[in-house]
């Protein structure tokens, strides 16, 4: 089959797949709904262990990856995550307790 003829399975911001002439440039889980870097050490630890491979999904682009409700991975996505953990609203004094005796 010649190369043009290749699709490649993405998510589109709406979260459902669609098919593409072009590979996604970032990769995700969809169970865990985050979205990392195609060479992430994580990721490619996880598909090693052949516990990730399934559940993997594939983005044009970073844009896509958020509108279709997904966050960026900590390990390869270090400054992405930390700017969406700011984000989120902060715990509850008592959340933070409950926590700390776990």
């Amino acid at each position: 089959m010649p190369a043009s003829d290749k699709t490649f399975t993405l998510v589109g911001p709406d979260g459902r797949p669609y098919s593409s002439p072009l590979p996604g440039t970032l990769g995700g889980h969809r169970g865990g709904k985050l979205y990392g870097r195609l060479d992430c050490r994580a990721a490619l630890q996880a598909i090693a262990r052949d516990g990730y491979v399934k559940h993997r999904v594939f983005f044009a682009d970073e844009p896509t990856a958020i509108a279709a409700g997904f966050r960026p991975c900590a390990v390869c996505m270090p400054r992405e995550y930390a700017a969406w953990r700011k984000t989120l609203p902060a715990k509850a004094p008592s959340d933070a307790r409950r926590e700390a005796r776990s």
